[in-house]
């Protein structure tokens, strides 16, 4: 009896976290292409399938003495999709239907990012110095290096997970004046857009991850005088000899520069000058002295949240190249793209009134097909002319 009730509750629990939806899509069928019509009337059936399940839709209207001059409606789904299949299909004319059914992952599934195509791709990543806010705590030449030692062990630590292609581009800084560092997601996106674009455009990243070192001072540095008080206070525990480590970590967007993560790590340990370079970032005592150990568990926490961050990110890459119906991809094998892949292609506008806010990214309704994939680019085909639908260079192709 307890191993049928084990059973039912196990049933149960699988109907709870996935459910069976169905979809609709229509296409048109181009040159007696029935294969193409197929394929996108299948991803117009999955787009309404994933609507009609935690679709948000918001509208951001800009009023100017009273009166409407803009209005923007944007609507997201966060639903997952799998084991998606074709149930029905009708033609008339030269218009095809499909109906699409298909399983809608649970919560839990969904956290995890598992179903998203994108999942197994390998999102490109720069990271830069982290410069401290008040160099002058440091007091030594070692500590000093942390703006380049401590994203350098970033990104050691990210290349060795393997999931991400990550560069190092630890000797620039994004942020030119570091009192203007941002301290909020409003501040991100308004100071430094164009800092992010350029550098992201120039490393042909996805993501730029950067960050400020903000405290790095002692508790108290009158605990370290060389006076006989000074060193009999120590010895008996009467003064504070910890060391503060604060620094905060930004992911932003590489297209359009806008903030993706932003979190502030601290701690404070015991901290001593003497010894094989215990007090010095990337030196061989580091890690043995209790405030290298301290520090380094904040660079583990700091990988695993920009691992968190990025994970459930769309894979994009920038279009270099449209000739016909045959574009040209800033991304290939290395970034784990195979031929066969398809890709939604999206087209970035500006409006001259807003050159230089954030471009937004508009579905042409259209996806590319990847026919030859080479170590850092890739080329695949349109069902259609790159100008039937306006395609140009510096759109961007995606898959989520």
């Amino acid at each position: 009896m307890k191993l049928i009730v084990l059973l039912l509750f196990w049933l149960c629990a699988g109907v709870v976290n996935a459910a069976m939806l169905e979809g609709v899509g229509h296409a048109n069928i181009r040159e007696n292409n029935l294969d193409q019509a197929r394929a996108e009337a299948r991803q117009a059936a999955m787009r309404d399938l994933a609507l009609q399940y935690e679709a948000s839709i918001s509208t951001e209207d800009t009023l100017e003495n009273g009166k409407l001059t803009q209005s923007q409606t944007r609507l997201s789904a966060r639903a997952q999709l799998r084991n998606a299949t074709i149930i029905d299909e009708y033609r008339s004319g030269n218009l095809l239907r499909v109906i699409v059914r298909a399983e809608l992952a649970g919560a839990a599934d969904r956290a995890s990012c598992k179903a998203g195509d994108a999942s197994g791709l390998r999102k490109r990543v720069a990271v830069t110095g982290f410069p401290i806010t008040m160099p002058a705590q440091g007091g030594s030449q070692a500590l000093d290096d942390a703006g380049e030692k401590l994203p350098q062990a970033l990104v050691a630590r990210l290349q060795a997970q393997g999931r991400m292609q990550v560069l190092g581009a630890t000797s620039l800084q994004l942020f030119g004046n570091l009192a203007d560092a941002p301290t909020s997601q409003k501040n991100l996106t308004a100071n430094h857009l164009t800092n992010v674009v350029q550098l992201a455009r120039e490393l042909g990243a996805q993501f730029v991850v950067s960050g400020v070192i903000r405290d790095i001072g002692l508790s108290d540095p009158n605990a370290w005088g060389s006076s006989i008080t000074n060193r009999m206070q120590r010895r008996a525990g009467l003064v504070d000899t910890t060391r503060r480590f604060e620094a905060e970590v930004m992911v932003f967007d590489g297209f359009s520069g806008s903030p993706v993560f932003q979190q502030r790590f601290a701690t404070s340990a015991h901290w001593d000058p003497k010894g094989s370079g215990s007090g010095g970032f990337a030196s061989a005592g580091f890690e043995k002295s209790e405030w290298g150990q301290a520090v380094t568990g904040v660079i583990d926490d700091m990988t695993a949240a920009v691992n968190n961050a990025l994970a459930c990110q769309p894979f994009m890459a920038r279009v270099t190249r449209v000739e016909g119906d045959r574009v040209t991809l800033a991304s290939g094998a290395t970034a784990g793209l195979q031929p066969g892949d398809e890709l939604n292609i999206y087209r970035s506008q500006r409006y001259f009134d807003s050159l230089d806010g954030t471009p937004e990214l508009t579905d042409a309704g259209v996806s590319i097909t990847l026919d030859n994939v080479h170590p850092d680019f890739s080329t695949g085909r349109l069902p259609m002319t790159g100008g039937q639908v306006n395609l140009q260079r510096d759109d961007i192709a995606i898959i989520w």
